[in-house]
């Protein structure tokens, strides 16, 4: 099935697509993407649940076991719990993530915001994130929702990743391009 949208394209994203449409029918679109947060925040704090999820050797009835479990203990219930169990039993559970990422970006565009992804070497503060949306917002013309992490790795600066476009000014690719200009 060829379609024109990155975000439903392959199979985490038709996943997405339709789990978007039912939770639309149900005016649920919020709810649903809360829990799949509160899933995703879940895996990543649990190494363990993180491998179960990911493992081709743990039998989906294993799987399905284990995830009404967490999914009980977490409070995830409805629409979104029927959705982690029938991934679970399609077998699909390993795409979850990427599920979530379709699912939030869809969500997004619907409330006509875009979402960006920030890496930062170090965590930001309250008045940071906020200067950063009204950046970005100054630069694409829409709200934005970030999607923070930190990456020790990066030094010094921020990657942010609007769409298909990124943008990085982090001191390590500075570093990298300075040590090519000093080679070459």
């Amino acid at each position: 099935m060829a379609t024109d949208d990155p975000i439903t394209e392959g199979m985490p994203g038709r996943y997405a697509a339709a789990l978007f449409d039912l939770a639309n029918e149900e005016n649920a679109v919020a709810a649903v993407e809360k829990d799949l947060s509160s899933f995703d925040a879940l895996l990543d704090m649990s190494a363990d649940l993180k491998a179960m999820v990911r493992s081709p050797v743990i039998s989906r009835e294993e799987q399905a076991k284990a995830l009404a479990a967490v999914l009980a203990k977490a409070g995830i219930g409805g629409t979104t719990a029927n959705f982690l169990r029938l991934i679970a039993k399609n077998g699909r559970l390993f795409a979850v993530s990427d599920m979530t990422k379709a699912y939030k970006a869809l969500a997004a565009r619907a409330r006509g915001e875009v979402g960006a992804e920030v890496t930062s070497a170090q965590p930001l503060d309250e008045a940071q994130v906020a200067e950063l949306k009204a950046t970005l917002k100054a630069s694409v013309g829409k709200d934005v929702q970030l999607s923070t992490r930190v990456d020790p790795s990066l030094l010094g600066g921020l990657v942010v990743k609007i769409g298909s476009r990124m943008i990085d000014s982090s001191l390590r690719t500075k570093l990298a391009g300075l040590r090519v200009a000093l080679k070459g």
